[in-house]
């Protein structure tokens, strides 16, 4: 009996194609050199973030039910506000600086973003919802210098829970892998909230065929509750990952211990390899800790890095926030963390835990 999955017939996928002219396979090249090149330095030396997250604004133009990271009022940062924490990044001598929100896309001037990003050095990053790419704003993300974009789908077609779906982003995606020179990452869900596991399937199966990378995360229900995957999630799950060896999770248990709702044991590096910095410029372990250690980014000091490095937090066993995870386990073999804290499983004023990143 065959277990492939059908589209649809609501939504015809259109063909897709990721030409790879000698412009952007060099572009690849250089890429991927300063992306090792950073992991080489991040392997010499813990003194500074691997990865910085940096909020330009908190307001969406969606409202996912899963989601606490967004508003629908906030102004965007002023720019030179925005230019200001950059070079505090670059400061610390940060690798990678990704750009989230609410939707970066909103920002009326996420190109500067981007241009002083790339003038510290750093590789620059960002994780968008899509809906407003079209041919010019992509021409103008490469201009900028993006290297790396992420987009969560989670559904095939748009729901109650989501309207990121694919019947809606399809010719965006179509438009990404005609245009644009950076990397593009396509991230499906199963868990709480996700109508039909098999569009898990469907989507991963389209970013492939498109050429992209695809991974898999797992959403909370709508309490803030992260659960086993059922039977179906869990087929779907495995299914996806199988697809391809560039998902991250083949590599290690992490998410594995999070589809059996187990905790997991590593060392959170968050605050020192990581950092998450809020719209009000405010450095946090992550986006579900934001009020710890919520110091200024202009005062945060390579001692902090340190500090932060080596001190083990109590919401580590719990947590699904898989990027912090990927950019700890650089140094998962060294610096047992000789001091603790304990921040709450869900900071205060925005409301409970919900996604994995």
């Amino acid at each position: 009996m065959s277990t492939a999955v059908a589209t649809p017939p609501a939504l015809e996928l259109k063909p897709g194609h990721r030409p790879m002219p000698l412009r952007r396979r060099w572009k690849a090249a250089t890429r991927r050199m300063r992306e090792l090149l950073g992991i080489g330095h991040a392997l010499l030396s813990t003194s500074h973030p691997y990865m910085a997250q940096i909020v330009p604004m908190r307001r969406c133009n969606l409202a996912c039910t899963y989601c606490n990271e967004y508003d629908d009022h906030s102004a965007p940062t002023p720019l030179d506000e925005m230019l200001r924490r950059i070079d505090h990044l670059g400061r610390l001598g940060t690798t990678v600086i990704t750009i989230s929100g609410g939707e970066p896309l909103m920002h009326p001037d996420l190109d500067e973003v981007i241009k002083r990003i790339r003038k510290t050095g750093a590789l620059a990053g960002m994780i968008t919802n899509g809906y407003y790419l079209n041919k010019e704003r992509i021409e103008r993300l490469n201009k900028a210098g993006l290297d790396h974009m992420q987009i969560s789908i989670d559904n095939v077609m748009p729901d109650a829970v989501s309207k990121k779906s694919l019947k809606v982003l399809d010719q965006r995606l179509i438009w990404l892998a005609e245009y644009a020179d950076f990397h593009v990452n396509i991230n499906s869900v199963v868990g709480g909230g996700v109508a039909n596991p098999q569009d898990a399937f469907t989507v991963s199966s389209r970013a492939l065929g498109l050429g992209f990378s695809s991974t898999i995360g797992i959403i909370h229900d709508g309490s803030g509750q992260l659960k086993p995957l059922g039977g179906e999630e869990r087929t779907v799950w495995e299914r996806v990952r199988k697809l391809t060896r560039r998902s991250y999770s083949r590599f290690n248990h992490f998410q594995e211990a999070i589809a059996n709702g187990m905790p997991n044991d590593w060392r959170c590096r968050a605050g020192g390899r990581y950092l998450y910095v809020c719209e009000n410029g405010l450095v946090h372990y992550c986006s579900q800790q934001r009020g710890y250690p919520a110091t200024p980014l202009a005062d945060y000091t390579t001692e902090d890095v340190k500090r932060e490095f080596l001190t083990e937090k109590g919401c580590a066993p719990n947590c699904t926030i898989s990027c912090v995870h990927q950019v700890s386990y650089i140094d998962h073999w060294r610096a047992p963390q000789t001091s603790q804290i304990t921040p709450p499983t869900a900071h205060s004023g925005h409301g409970d835990l919900v996604q994995i990143s």
